[in-house]
């Protein structure tokens, strides 16, 4: 899939045109997101300090990633495959899912809830998907010196992602959560434009036209239309 391709892919769903410029600039920040095909096997110390973690994470998956040509060819079975069995453990994304969700969260339904996170992880999963097409023998990871306090719960990480040999690199930060088995992913920032913030808005604008169910109908009518 290209970028044109992704574009496309952007604007045919409920995203706006700052979404859109967001899913452009996310073409390699998520191999991290859904790219971690290594990490459930290799020795990753989700107790090591934030950089630390991220970095052994976003290495290891990159090192998978160049080896896995139906992933890198944007196949939607081999991306869901990555995410069900090894990103997960990685991510809170219920915890995504709720505050995009902002308010409206607390007076969905436990079965909305369910719905929405599913729904969600799957326009993610399939919107990024042909991203992974810009992974190639040349892509690297640069973490920048940690700025933050260790000792807090919540803490920003910062990196640069350069797609191939030649390219502008992209500024990337990942938001993380101290858990009792140790860090974990929720959020993620390109250039300035955080996920959670950017769906926020979206999601808003279509619970204010048909309710929790509509968002999650619309979300779902995106994930099981055939691309173009």
């Amino acid at each position: 899939m290209t970028l044109t391709a992704i574009r496309h892919t952007a604007s045919a769903a409920m995203l706006g045109r700052r979404a859109a410029a967001l899913i452009q600039r996310l073409a390699l920040s998520c191999t991290l997101l859904l790219g971690a095909a290594a990490t459930a096997s290799a020795d990753i110390n989700r107790q090591a300090e934030p950089n630390e973690f991220v970095e052994q994470v976003a290495l290891q998956a990159l090192d998978v990633l160049k080896q896995d040509q139906d992933a890198l060819r944007g196949n939607i079975g081999a991306v869901n495959r990555i995410v069900d069995l090894y990103v997960l453990p990685y991510v809170d994304f219920q915890r995504t899912t709720r505050l995009a969700a902002g308010k409206y969260w607390r007076d969905a339904t436990p079965e909305q809830r369910n719905a929405l996170a599913d729904a969600f992880r799957g326009t993610l999963t399939r919107t990024y998907s042909g991203a992974l097409s810009q992974v190639d023998n040349s892509t690297h990871v640069t973490m920048m010196p940690f700025r933050g306090d260790a000792a807090k719960n919540d803490v920003v990480v910062r990196s640069r992602i350069t797609p191939h040999r030649g390219a502008e690199p992209v500024q990337v930060d990942y938001r993380l959560n101290r858990t009792p088995e140790g860090w974990i992913i929720y959020d993620l920032n390109v250039e300035g434009i955080w996920l959670i913030e950017n769906y926020r808005n979206q999601f808003a604008q279509e619970i204010a036209k048909g309710g929790m169910d509509g968002l999650i109908q619309a979300l779902q009518q995106r994930n099981t239309t055939p691309e173009s």
